[in-house]
């Protein structure tokens, strides 16, 4: 019987690709870094539980999703294109490997958009999945990547 991963242990094996989903899903690597504290602080608490589970790392994204949709609701603005990946690099060592035309274009989407898409296509989420994270409707979430990826071509056809 194997035993349940100690806390610590598995946010240093685990933090970089959850640091990387909450850029990915804010294009601001501060936002990111205050979206995975607040997510590993409410897993902690429930580690016990967490970590018996067949897939802790689904749970922990989970919160991590789920704290970003938190802000979405709570802020509701529009964010500025995230910095080009080399100067996230340079202060953080988070590497996207995303083409330079693609993550401007997808930085300057609604947030809803982004997230859809993120989940979508960075995670591998399905559309009902997404909405379960999300909170809204399968529905919805499809029209968000359609109109997300329509934008996004959109953007790139005028470069």
């Amino acid at each position: 019987m194997s035993t349940a991963p100690d806390f610590d242990e598995w946010v240093a094996a685990r933090g970089q690709p959850l640091l990387r989903l909450a850029y990915v899903l804010t294009g601001d690597p501060v936002e990111a870094e205050e979206i995975v504290e607040d997510a590993l602080s409410r897993a902690l608490p429930r580690w016990s539980r967490i970590s018996r589970r067949h897939d802790p790392d689904a749970s922990v994204r989970r919160l991590v999703v789920r704290a970003h949709v938190s802000r979405l609701r709570r802020f509701r603005r529009r964010h500025a294109p995230p910095p080009p990946p080399l100067e996230l690099v340079a202060t953080t060592g988070i590497t996207i490997e995303v083409p330079d035309l693609i993550w401007p274009a997808c930085g300057s989407l609604p947030r809803d958009q982004r997230t859809a898409l993120v989940l979508c296509y960075y995670e591998g989420l399905s559309d009902e999945e997404i909405a379960d994270l999300t909170g809204v409707r399968a529905g919805s979430v499809r029209s968000q990547i359609s109109q997300g990826i329509a934008a996004v071509r959109a953007e790139l056809a005028e470069l």
